[in-house]
């Protein structure tokens, strides 16, 4: 059988495990990787591709990048290349019906959760968030709505502990490659059959904002570590301190709950040990934070510079 022609579509970081297993198979032959325009970056704004980008251009492979896959532009421009399948990984728009049939095998999509739990643009960090057990990948055949598509394969994995949102993502992406390149030659050949998905147990991962990092010390301190965990590196679990007419932002990076109880936000311990602060039920051992344009330290090596102490309130 010759090599299926294949075109990759993805943009985050997530996308370049699955890509990278695609191009190793020698069953497999990409012939256009499709990703999103360069965005600018940094302090000085300059345009940075998607690392998708870079690999696809390491590999000698041509390179779209449409503002919106729906334009007709970009469909006249997918045709000549005769895809008999596309594969889609964390690509960031939604597919119109006219690129979903082009393909002969139509579109497959690599989502991370247990579909149909965490519909849409964040799964993993929500997964964490919500205190999930466990987790997984979904291998799908994509139809026009936000991953609303029958169910190819799945494969779980548990969320740890010691799990947050880069280590989880990580993870995810290595298990999706595997899956994927598992669930093609099945797919293909008929072997495996799409599945509705449920109409049970829906749920929905909107895309994270700045503002879902913000502590809120009235949660009992299990959801506020749930959440640091789900938002590191970003946008990270942040609060305020207050130093005279000064307001600080406090990143926290980690912490621990502790079986302590006091009015929500207030310092109950400040030491090399921890910052222990009151939640609505439990407390927060904060041991690693930053300030605002500081650098990342312990407890110990900020309370040096910084002189929180027990009775004060961050907010």
């Amino acid at each position: 059988m010759p090599a299926l022609n294949v075109i990759f579509m993805g943009t985050a970081d997530l996308s370049g495990a699955a890509l990278a297993a695609l191009l190793a198979d020698p069953t497999i032959r990409v012939v256009a990787v499709v990703t999103q325009p360069d965005k600018p970056s940094g302090r000085n704004l300059v345009a940075q591709p998607p690392a998708v980008k870079v690999l696809a251009l390491n590999a000698g492979l041509p390179v779209l990048q449409p503002a919106k896959a729906r334009d007709s532009q970009f469909l006249a421009e997918l045709i000549p290349f005769q895809p008999d399948l596309i594969v889609v990984a964390a690509f960031g728009q939604i597919l119109p019906t006219t690129i979903l049939d082009l393909p002969k095998h139509g579109c497959i999509n690599v989502h991370t959760s247990l579909l149909p739990k965490y519909r849409g643009a964040a799964p993993i960090q929500w997964a964490i968030a919500h205190g999930d057990p466990e987790t997984g990948v979904t291998i799908m055949k994509m139809d026009a709505g936000m991953d609303t598509g029958a169910i190819l394969t799945q494969r779980t994995t548990p969320i740890t502990p010691e799990d947050n949102g880069t280590t989880l993502h990580d993870r995810l992406a290595l298990m999706g490659a595997e899956l994927l390149l598992a669930t093609i030659p099945g797919y293909i050949f008929g072997e495996i059959k799409p599945q509705p998905q449920s109409a049970e147990g829906v749920t929905y991962a909107p895309k994270i904002k700045k503002e879902d990092g913000r502590v809120d010390w009235r949660q009992p301190a299990v959801v506020i570590w749930n959440r640091l965990r789900a938002f590191t590196p970003w946008p990270g679990a942040y609060t305020a301190w207050t130093t005279g007419a000064k307001i600080h932002t406090l990143k926290i990076w980690s912490a621990q709950v502790v079986d302590r109880s006091g009015p929500p936000g207030e310092i109950l311990q400040a030491n090399k040990s921890g910052i222990v602060v009151c939640c609505g039920e439990h407390a927060l051992c904060i041991t690693e934070l930053q300030r605002e344009g500081g650098r990342r330290m312990t407890a110990g090596e900020f309370l040096a510079g910084h002189p929180l102490r027990s009775g004060e309130k961050l907010v």
